[in-house]
């Protein structure tokens, strides 16, 4: 069963319809108990990271999502679902994430360049990817966001990208794994990526 988090910050239909798409049936639920009990989890995300992270901790859900990452269930983030799993966010003040993947998230600096990034953009990917298998570099992927992560340790990045600055577009630890854009919107490569995250 993929289970699908519903925590109220949109984009779940683009996610559902994709991961169905796929040949899954997805389960959406707020429940902290079924998705401590879920096979696979996936995190989607829009909106302002201190607020999301206050609505996944008065759930529980944020401690189910701990529970199963840590029992190994694989876990994709898309978005500001990736930016949660870092430690912390700089965005409307220092907040705390689900500190499963270390490092943080700030505003990205774009010399210029305007905010928040709205672009189709070419990530440059880690050939061992189990995530962005079939993926090549320089493929383009929908991005919407203005803020960007960045990993501490450069082994966890699966993929990264550039606006302004390099930074995170995708990351990858043993159950863990997440995009910074959004393959549901990304045409055949991101249902692609969608379909290596539903087999592993």
């Amino acid at each position: 069963m993929i289970t699908i988090v519903d925590y109220g910050a949109g984009n779940l239909s683009s996610v559902v319809n994709a991961v169905r798409f796929l040949g899954e049936t997805p389960h959406v639920t707020a429940d902290a108990d079924e998705i401590a009990a879920a096979d696979r989890i996936i995190l989607p995300g829009v909106g302002a990271f201190g607020e999301c992270m206050k609505r996944l901790r008065s759930d529980g859900v944020a401690d189910a999502l701990t529970v199963s990452a840590s029992k190994g269930t694989p876990l994709f983030g898309i978005c500001l679902g990736l930016q949660l799993l870092f430690d912390y966010s700089t965005e409307f003040g220092h907040n705390d994430g689900l500190g499963l993947i270390g490092g943080g998230v700030e505003k990205l600096t774009t010399a210029g360049l305007k905010l928040p990034h709205i672009a189709w953009t070419s990530i440059d990917v880690r050939p061992e990817s189990r995530l962005l298998d079939g993926v090549a570099s320089g493929e383009y992927f929908y991005f919407v966001h203005s803020y960007r992560a960045k990993a501490a340790d450069p082994r966890d990045e699966a993929a990264t990208a550039e606006y302004g600055e390099p930074f995170t577009a995708a990351v990858e630890r043993d159950n863990i794994f997440a995009t910074q854009f959004h393959p549901e919107k990304s045409g055949a490569a991101g249902l692609k990526i969608l379909s290596n995250f539903l087999k592993i």
